[in-house]
């Protein structure tokens, strides 16, 4: 089992329990801490096998496509999460975690990601504009989401990235950011959420991102 972590004294407790998918990439320490603060039980996970059961799953990301899918496939962890994917558990996957969720990137040539959002990851055009896009910046909603509960049009969240996705299906982003042109900031497809943004470092309204979908 993986090694669990929860806040004592939380005043709101709702018995969530979430799996966090270490796969050696990064520190998870803010990620754990803005989830137990909203009382979730967090549990780390490291390889497939340490999976006992949970409600919901996060993929942070820090690190480079490349890399971080082939851990992915060393730990079994890639199985792991389409499958529990399948079963409807819902899937939140940050930065990275967010665009391991396509069919493939840039960054990395040749390598398959988790194939579950179809389209590709593509690197900013150092076009007028520093890459890496470090900072704040601001997500335009695009309609409604339970993600966005309470979240104000254009509020600020912190990005820290050189790559972006681009879905297929237009149709599945929620939120866009303008950085030279208009990317994808946060995507929801059933029940897999992405995040390109750091919700854990952006104050406020990314802690109310978080959660939303703890209590989803």
């Amino acid at each position: 089992m993986g090694t669990l972590h929860k806040t004592k004294g939380d005043q709101i407790s709702n018995g969530v329990k979430i799996a966090v998918i270490d796969y050696g990439m990064g520190n998870l320490g803010s990620v754990v801490k803005a989830c137990n603060s909203f009382g979730a039980d967090t549990r780390i996970i490291v390889n497939a096998q340490d999976f006992d059961t949970a409600d919901k799953i996060i993929l942070p990301g820090v690190g480079a496509f490349g890399d971080a899918a082939t851990e992915l496939k060393k730990r079994s962890l890639d199985k792991l999460i389409k499958d529990k994917i399948k079963q409807g558990l819902l899937f939140l996957g940050i930065c990275l975690g967010m665009h391991l969720l396509l069919d493939s990137s840039q960054e990395a040539p040749g390598e398959a990601g988790l194939g579950l959002i179809p389209g590709q990851v593509v690197r900013f055009k150092d076009e007028g504009i520093k890459v890496p896009h470090i900072g704040w910046n601001q997500i335009e909603k695009n309609g409604d989401n339970p993600l966005l509960k309470a979240i104000e049009d254009k509020s600020y969240v912190y990005f820290c990235h050189s790559y972006y996705v681009c879905p297929d299906d237009k149709g599945i982003i929620i939120t866009t950011t303008d950085y030279g042109a208009k990317f994808a900031s946060i995507i929801s497809k059933d029940n897999i959420f992405g995040i390109q943004f750091h919700p854990e470092k952006s104050q406020k309204t990314g802690l109310k991102i978080l959660e939303n979908f703890i209590k989803l």
